[in-house]
């Protein structure tokens, strides 16, 4: 199977999976497990926006250790690459271990990548996270690799802007149907 196909089949499988389900926590990690497989990263991860815009909360990884995963936030302030993803750009760093743009160098060295890929979340042409892939080696991607990362990160983006609003339509429903049976019974 060409690579192109092997996209293309992939991407499928994401659109498939982000359908299937209204569980963001699943779908975003088999969107991120996916994604290592496909591209044949060391790992992939998601990272979403707090609600003040300042920091990125892991929200999603595959290929991760348990201990980078839990090292905390990525601070936008303190993070060139995702000030610039978070404005709409694909941000490639050859040597995450050594680039002042990547925040937790040190931690690129104990987990053993060097190139990362950042690609923005994007809901209604606001940005909302970021997605991620890490590669052992220092490692050039394609514009097909890049390609499949945006549709993948495209799509990611419209699953959790659907599930922010199913929620937010569950909420609203049931604050109807409560006020209903309050009026009733009067």
């Amino acid at each position: 199977m060409s690579k192109e196909k092997s996209y293309f089949s992939a991407l499928y499988e994401v659109a498939m999976m982000v359908n299937a389900s209204l569980d963001m926590a699943k779908v975003l990690d088999d969107i991120v497990t996916a994604v290592v497989k496909t591209m044949g990263v060391k790992a992939s991860s998601i990272r979403l926006l707090d609600s003040h815009r300042k920091r990125l909360m892991m929200s999603a990884a595959a290929g991760l250790s348990a201990d980078y995963i839990k090292k905390g936030p990525v601070n936008v302030d303190e993070s060139g690459l995702d000030q610039k993803a978070l404005k709409g750009e694909v941000i490639f760093i050859n040597d995450a271990q050594t680039s002042p743009d990547f925040q937790y160098q040190d931690w690129a060295k104990k987990e053993g990548f060097s190139s990362v890929m950042v690609v923005p979340l994007k809901a209604r042409s606001e940005a909302i996270g970021v997605l991620r892939v890490y590669s052992e080696g220092q490692r050039e991607f394609s514009d097909e690799e890049k390609l499949f990362l945006k549709a993948v990160a495209n799509i990611s983006a419209l699953a959790l802007d659907n599930a922010r609003l199913h929620q937010a339509l569950k909420a609203d429903y049931e604050l109807l149907v409560a006020h209903k049976y309050r009026v009733d019974d009067n």
